[in-house]
């Protein structure tokens, strides 16, 4: 299954596809995004109801509240936004970074392996974490934390390593 749009911070050949794409289960926001909803919230009905009497200590209070809330609930919006994975038919994209960019690259035919964990509670929710070990090393090389679907993920990224591997043996 191919995409027809591509993520602008990458470029791929003719011959490579997109097989997967996502950023993380909205999970990942965590108890930022609410927490800055409710600040936006009491921040408006306190500068709201008090702003009739005029600019007073409470309005101000409120307005400061909604401000901070939209900063709390931005920022936890931006950096989920911010986060992809990709599986291409030969490579493995991580990006992450709001202001800076940082984004982790692996060919597929460097991997050897790959896990996938979830939690109780990743599991009542559908999110888990995908990781890949390359060759020579112990130690896990590229995590896409709390994919949604993690099965799924897997399953794509099992198909393209047998893929991967299949046509190395024919070369």
């Amino acid at each position: 299954m191919a995409f027809s749009t591509t993520p602008d911070w990458f470029h791929i050949s003719d011959e490579d596809d997109v097989v997967w794409e996502s950023r993380p289960h909205p999970i990942t926001m965590g108890v930022g995004l609410p927490a800055g909803l409710v600040l936006i919230l009491f921040g408006f009905v306190l500068a709201g109801w008090t702003a009739s009497d005029g600019v007073g200590v409470l309005t101000v209070l409120g307005l400061l509240l909604l401000i901070a809330g939209l900063a709390l609930a931005g920022a936890r919006y931006l950096v989920w936004t911010n986060t992809r994975y990709v599986i291409t038919t030969s490579e493995l994209y991580k990006k992450h970074g709001v202001i800076s960019r940082d984004v982790t690259q692996f060919r597929l035919d460097r991997v050897q392996n790959t896990s996938l964990n979830q939690s109780m509670i990743g599991r009542a929710l559908g999110y888990g974490d995908l990781t890949v070990y390359t060759a020579g090393s112990g130690d896990p090389e590229l995590t896409f934390e709390r994919v949604p679907s993690p099965e799924r993920a897997s399953s794509l990224l099992s198909d393209q390593l047998d893929e991967t591997s299949a046509n190395d043996q024919v070369v």
